[in-house]
Formats: structure tokens, C-alpha cells, sequence
């Protein structure tokens, strides 16, 4: 196999934020010459597809800043520093839907943006939820909303939900649960 590694040969911080930094390293090529490579440092996420007892399952509409627009999406948040990921996806499912899942399955990961960002998101199918209050950071609107798995699915497909989290979050459970 081709040697395709680069190696790091000095690190800078370029910006320490609120929720992610930005470091600038330069790099050794595979050909030995030298780069810059500019990129998000994450602390990871959990995303949730939470089926309630009917089999609908639990979406958001939520307003993204970044985008300047309304989005919908399944419950996800960030991992704390030192949290395990089962006790983010039930932290973030509690606070964000006023549900905690009784059981977690794992159903993959995704890198949502490899040439800029380290960011890896979690995929767990959450279920045997228990009601409880919604907990909401201070600084979260949230809208929650439940629909049929298929419809949720079809919402993918006709471009009504655009997040790629959530899509692939779908599009994960519908292959590996053959929904």
C-alpha cells in the first residue's frame, strides 16, 4: 500500500473558542515536501435516532445560526471533556427532549467534515424511553416533534431534512434495521 501519511512537524493554536479551536500545523508531505494544514479541533458528538414506543421517532426544529435558517433534526449534542459517549446520548436526550433512553445501540460513526475539521459524531439508535422534563441549556430553542419512522425517511429523500447528521443517522438505522 501507498504511503499516504503526513507528518506533523510543528502545531500552532490559531484561535481557543467557546466550543472549538482552530490550529494551524505545518506537515510533511509523503514526497518530503512541506505544508500547511488548517483545522477544527471538536470534542465529538452523539446523534440519536429515539424511537418511542409507536415507532415514531423524535426530531427537533432548531434555528442554526451559522446557516441562518430553521432546521430539522434528530437529538444530538457534544461530548463533554471526559464524558463516555452512552452517558452524552443520554444527557443530550434528556435535556434537549425531556426523554431518557433506557437503551442505547450503537450504529456507527460519521466524520462530517474530513478536510477541515476532526470532528466525529456518534450514531446510537435510542429506545424504551422513560418521560421526563426537558432540561434545555439556556441558550437552546428547541421545537420537538415526532413522526413515523418512514416519514422521517421519506423527509430525508424529498430534501425536507438536510442535515447530514440526521440523514445519515436515517439512513444508518433504516439499512442496519432493514425499516
Amino acid at each position: 500500500m501507498k504511503n499516504l501519511k503526513e507528518k506533523k512537524i510543528k502545531s500552532e493554536n490559531i484561535f481557543n473558542g467557546v466550543l472549538l479551536n482552530v490550529k494551524k500545523d505545518m506537515v510533511e508531505l509523503p514526497n518530503g515536501k512541506e505544508t500547511v494544514r488548517e483545522y477544527i479541533v471538536h470534542p465529538g458528538a452523539v446523534v440519536l435516532v429515539a424511537f418511542l414506543p409507536n415507532g415514531n421517532i423524535i426530531l427537533e426544529r432548531q434555528f442554526r445560526y451559522p446557516a441562518g435558517e430553521i432546521f430539522i433534526e434528530l437529538p444530538a449534542g457534544k461530548i463533554d471533556v471526559g464524558e463516555n459517549l452512552e452517558d452524552t446520548a443520554k444527557r443530550e436526550m434528556a435535556e434537549e427532549t425531556g426523554y431518557h433512553p433506557n437503551n442505547l445501540e450503537y450504529m456507527g460513526k460519521l466524520y462530517p467534515g474530513i478536510g477541515y475539521s476532526d470532528e466525529v459524531i456518534y450514531i446510537y439508535k435510542a429506545y424504551d424511553l422513560e418521560k421526563r422534563n426537558i432540561s434545555c441549556d439556556d441558550d437552546e430553542f428547541i421545537e420537538i416533534f415526532d413522526v413515523p419512522f418512514q416519514t422521517a425517511y421519506q423527509m430525508v429523500m424529498d430534501g425536507e431534512i438536510v442535515d447530514a447528521k440526521s440523514m445519515i443517522g436515517i439512513i444508518i438505522v433504516k439499512e442496519k434495521l432493514d425499516l
